[in-house]
């Protein structure tokens, strides 16, 4: 499984949500200047599985714009890579084993379900892992200290 730039791309969005005032939204015209280099339909695509994954809030009007919809200490990074990638399933069971080894029966059989339970675990630690890992725990340890700045992204 190979994570998409566009999991960087939200989560340096969701960095700068958690920094901003909730009270005064982030315009698209300053995620688009701060991703610079990123096409503006692309961000729009990253910012829209934000808001319907309920990582992030659209508020429309002039002085629209995006805000976190939760609070970063209850944001993880299981929920971000599932927002942007989808369930995280890194061995795609395609019936290989089976029809490669078909002759020898059962244990075609036995050898792709043995399989399929290693990966599921791997899957499963590595999504207990992720699930561990807050938003505000990894700008904290980016930032050394344990609060989070606030910075109104729209006047910098």
């Amino acid at each position: 499984m190979k994570l998409t730039k566009g999991l960087e791309q939200a989560i340096c969005i969701l960095a700068m949500l958690s920094t901003q005032d909730n009270q005064i939204p982030i315009t698209s015209r300053v995620l688009n200047s701060r991703l610079n280099g990123t096409s503006h339909s692309y961000i729009r695509k990253i910012i829209r599985k934000l808001v319907v994954s309920g990582l992030a809030t659209s508020i429309p009007g002039s002085s629209g714009g995006f805000r976190l919809a939760k609070q970063p200490e209850k944001i993880n990074l299981l929920e971000i890579v599932e927002a942007l990638e989808g369930e995280i399933v890194t061995y795609p069971n395609s019936g290989m084993i089976n029809q490669v080894f078909s002759d020898l029966g059962e244990t075609a059989s036995n050898g792709e379900k043995m399989l399929t339970m290693v990966f599921e675990e791997a899957d499963n630690q590595y999504t207990s892992f992720l699930k561990q890992q807050t938003l505000d725990q990894l700008i904290w340890s980016t930032i050394g200290r344990t609060e989070l700045p606030a910075i109104d992204w729209n006047e910098k």
